[in-house]
């Protein structure tokens, strides 16, 4: 599992691209889900959480393609990844 931080400069045209091309790429890097969360605190953060194994991430993020779908997602900085602080089988 991969969780990013990020804000977004419009929530409406992060959303449609992240579904779209974004869920495409995620798709042909071995992405099986997706979940957005918007921050209660910040409207303008998203957190993401990706059903991702380490290393199909890595191939995703040197895909030379992916600048520039960042760049349609609106990012204002690159996103952050959160790190777990504990796992649980339930």
């Amino acid at each position: 599992m991969i969780v990013t931080v990020a804000k977004v400069t419009e929530l409406d045209r992060f959303l449609e691209i992240f579904r779209t091309l974004g869920a495409d790429k995620r798709r042909e890097h071995g992405c099986r889900s997706a979940r957005v969360y918007i921050d209660p605190g910040d409207a303008q953060r998203v957190w993401s959480i990706f059903d991702w194994d380490d290393k199909d991430y890595a191939g995703f993020l040197a895909d030379p393609e992916i600048p520039a779908i960042a760049r349609q997602l609106g990012l204002q900085d690159p996103p952050v990844h959160a790190d777990a602080a504990i796992e649980l089988d339930a």
